[in-house]
């Protein structure tokens, strides 16, 4: 019996094209039953059984450790500035104990980072609510908003330009702890890859080859990209550059680290050791 092609989230943010981009010049997407969706969904996917593969948010991860295993040299992070997670405020940090800041997402991530660093260092415990990602809209609500994917990319350019201070949490993360920043990483249910050991190799194999043809030619990709995005081809090429999609020595070093200081809040429930599928 033939087995059903694997079940793959893909997150709808231009973070993740160079990713996907080799899977659809190579026909590799042609294997794979491809899920569509914003990050928090997909992250309930693969929680859920719904799909068998694909990306979650670190926080999530480490919270269903138990039922996931990491696919090894991949994730979505930066040892840096990322341009694309950050908070946007209006008023000083120091200012924000007790004032609101909109979430523009769910990306659990993102927002547990902001929180942390905010207590942590600046000394300060605002009051969070969600809205949508509309950076004007957040701000007629709130004296500051944590955004992610496409809409922080646009904050990067455009705040500054409205007297506005943008603090990317990327580099935040490595001021903070000198370590590079994980935010998201692939991961594949522990069952599913116990059954399809081989499937799990062919889709994970396909991505890396995806991820090293598309930085072999960011330009190209990044041309190809503003033709549909509201960016420029060099915008692209320098976020595409800026990013981080591996998941190496030091990679797992930063995760290792989030996870400590999240199980030390009561975020997460301990500290995770990271277990990889074997590829």
């Amino acid at each position: 019996m033939t087995s059903a092609r694997p079940r793959v989230g893909h997150i709808q943010f231009l973070n993740c094209l160079p990713l996907y981009w080799g899977l659809v010049r190579s026909g590799a997407l042609l294997d794979v039953e491809l899920f569509k969706d914003t990050p928090d969904r997909l992250n309930d996917r693969l929680v859920s059984g719904e799909l068998d593969l694909g990306p979650i948010s670190l926080v999530q991860y480490l919270r269903h450790a138990d039922d996931l295993l990491l696919l090894p040299d991949l994730a979505v992070g930066s040892d840096g500035p990322v341009l694309s997670v950050n908070l946007v405020s209006q008023r000083p940090l120091a200012e924000l104990d007790g004032r609101r800041v909109a979430l523009g997402s769910t990306s659990r991530t993102s927002v547990l980072l902001a929180r942390m660093w905010l207590e942590d260092v600046h000394g300060v415990r605002p009051s969070y609510f969600g809205c949508p990602p509309d950076l004007t809209t957040m701000l007629l609500e709130a004296d500051a908003a944590v955004l992610i994917g496409d809409a922080a990319l646009r904050a990067t350019y455009d705040a500054p330009r409205r007297g506005l201070a943008v603090h990317d949490l990327g580099a935040v993360w490595k001021s903070w702890t000198g370590l590079p920043m994980v935010f998201a990483v692939w991961a594949v249910r522990r069952e599913y890859a116990e059954r399809e050991p081989g499937l799990v190799k062919d889709v994970h194999d396909a991505f890396v080859r995806s991820r090293d043809e598309a930085l072999a030619h960011v330009d190209e990709v990044a041309e190809r990209a503003a033709r549909w995005e509201a960016f420029d081809s060099a915008t692209l090429a320098t976020y595409f550059r800026t990013l981080d999609f591996s998941l190496g020595a030091a990679q797992v070093a930063g995760l290792a680290e989030f996870a400590r200081r999240a199980a030390a809040v009561g975020a997460v429930p301990g500290p995770v050791a990271a277990s990889f599928a074997e590829v």
